[in-house]
């Protein structure tokens, strides 16, 4: 596998840019969380903030669109599994799963936090995946290769994922007491072996359509028993990418070109955008600020209308003990 972070604390999400691939499918949410059926489009852009809402977070900039509904102020998912493909446009999941297209994308998927040891044991090096593919139990012995051979690279980059993710999914039956912790989980992958699989064989070729097929029913599997642990308080997505690859271009000017001052990008001499805590910034330093005047004109009035001779400690002080000498 390229790329995979698995992580158990949810602390950032970044950037999706660079996505030429048009699918986002939920294989899994729960009850409180509604996706509603239609092809609206969602910006690449978009993805980690709809992850976001999804745990219950607030995001920086609304997201305007109609595929979530609102949710539940009292019940938020305990994890979210994003899983991104690449290599394809999208696979042949159930005509039930909502699925939708992407748009206006431009880099790549990025999903930080940090790693529970309970994943430290999954095979990174090519060493180790084909120490963990040999052993019993492994997907070579329980899946129907068909066209797919064992002797080829990129054959075994594909099946090495697809291990993974039934790797993740024996971890996670073991370690249950992950969804019982306060902080939410966050699952981030990244499967590059269908993507070396088209590569090398082509999108007509049998080795691809037994790949598909038995990727597919993995991530089926995989979403099913993410649920089955967190007890159906998790949100599985996929996001199918046809590739992550952009022209790259060079922009150029002559050390004799003049330096333009113009605002090209605010041509309207628009406002900036406030800060999504702006309004709390606002209202504390407003009724700070009427509390203090308040209390600046009741404290100026009291003095105002003091009686020195009656209203002053200092004199009932030194009265007082007048009388007693």
């Amino acid at each position: 596998m390229n790329r995979a972070i698995i992580n158990t604390a949810f602390a950032l999400l970044a950037l999706l840019s660079g996505v030429l691939g048009d699918s986002l499918t939920v294989l899994r949410s729960p009850q409180y969380v509604t996706f509603r059926n239609g092809q609206w489009p969602i910006s690449g852009e978009k993805i980690p903030d709809l992850v976001a809402l999804t745990m219950g977070f607030s995001i920086h900039e609304d997201l305007d669109w109609p595929g979530l509904a609102a949710g539940s102020l009292f019940q938020r998912p305990r994890a979210n599994a994003l899983i991104v493909v690449r290599g394809l446009d999208s696979l042949d999941f159930p005509k039930n799963i909502s699925s939708y297209p992407l748009e206006n994308v431009s880099n790549r998927l990025y999903m930080m936090g940090m790693a529970n040891t309970v994943f430290e044991d999954l095979p990174v090096t090519l060493q180790q995946i084909r120490g963990r593919l040999s052993q019993d139990g492994s997907v070579l012995t329980s899946l129907p290769l068909v066209s797919l051979s064992r002797n080829n690279e990129a054959d075994l980059l594909f099946l090495s994922e697809v291990q993974v993710l039934y790797d993740i999914s024996a971890l996670l039956q073991k370690h249950k007491h992950l969804a019982k912790d306060p902080a939410p989980d966050l699952y981030s992958l990244e499967l590059a072996g269908l993507e070396e699989i088209v590569r090398r064989y082509g999108t007509d070729s049998p080795q691809f359509t037994d790949a598909t097929r038995i990727l597919t029913s993995a991530l089926q599997k995989f979403a099913d028993d993410v649920a089955n642990v967190y007890s159906n308080n998790a949100v599985v997505e996929v996001v199918t990418v046809k590739t992550f690859e952009a022209p790259l271009t060079r922009k150029s000017r002559s050390i004799l070109e003049s330096k333009q001052i113009s605002n090209t990008g605010n041509p309207y001499n628009l406002a900036y955008k406030y800060d999504y805590d702006y309004a709390v910034v606002f209202n504390i330093v407003l009724w700070l600020m009427i509390v203090l005047a308040l209390s600046v004109i009741v404290v100026s009035y009291n003095l105002w209308n003091m009686d020195p001779g009656y209203d002053s400690i200092i004199y009932r002080m030194t009265n007082q003990k007048i009388r007693m000498d």
